[in-house]
């Protein structure tokens, strides 16, 4: 059975393009023009391709919402804006990654394959764990059930955030620098920048230390990147 797409794109021309490239390339690939019935439909699809600017509800308030509801849908923006702001402020909300318009047609493909590869290893990778909670120290991560917590505190996290937290807590003390964080969680083909992973860390240690300018859990290697504490953190 062939994965769907849901392209959410007002522009007839790039709606009926990204219909044509996606099924070419085997996808089969719905085209909605408004975020009220992208949220209405995104239950329905194995990935996101959404524009920022749409009539209504704009890109980044469908993005929210969808997070909301599903933590781990794969979901790729599209944006006529190249500011990094506007970029980062997406990726902070949920986006997995972005592409720029006017898009390489073989870049998107790229890109959406990579995508759907890495949350089916995701998925296979939670199988695998049987279940088991990840803990370190006061920290409890339940990856199958895409729930953290803290001192049994429940933590709000968006996807990326959690992600990052799943991460670290597989290799604790282990040294990373942050091209080594953009890989493995944000995938390769990310065109991403290193700020990006430092805001996330900046909100990680917010959530989950008691003192972030003095972290128990994520620790800075200078000259290097981010090291996750040991287990027996406290």
């Amino acid at each position: 059975m062939s994965q769907s797409i849901l392209c959410v794109e007002d522009d007839p021309h790039i709606g009926r393009l990204l219909v044509t490239l996606l099924g070419d390339a085997g996808y089969t690939a719905d085209w909605v023009t408004d975020g009220e019935t992208a949220l209405e439909r995104c239950h329905e699809t194995s990935l996101v391709l959404l524009d920022l600017m749409l009539p209504g509800i704009d890109g980044l308030a469908v993005c929210r919402d969808i997070r909301s509801r599903d933590a781990t849908l794969p979901l790729i923006m599209l944006t006529a804006k190249a500011g990094t702001r506007d970029v980062v402020h997406g990726l902070e909300i949920g986006a997995d990654d972005y592409i720029t318009k006017p898009f390489d047609s073989t870049i998107l493909l790229a890109r959406v394959a990579a995508l759907l590869r890495r949350h089916d290893r995701q998925g296979k990778a939670a199988a695998s764990s049987g279940g088991a909670p990840l803990v370190v120290g006061e920290l409890t991560l339940d990856v199958d059930a895409h729930r953290a917590s803290l001192r049994g505190q429940p933590l709000s996290l968006t996807a990326k955030e959690f992600a990052l937290l799943a991460y670290f807590t597989r290799h604790p003390g282990r040294a990373f620098t942050r091209a080594d964080l953009l890989d493995a969680v944000w995938g390769t083909e990310f065109e991403g920048f290193d700020h990006t992973v430092n805001t996330h860390i900046n909100r990680l240690r917010n959530k989950i230390e008691n003192d972030p300018s003095n972290p128990l859990y994520i620790h800075t290697v200078w000259g290097v990147g981010y090291r996750f504490a040991a287990e027996s953190a406290t």
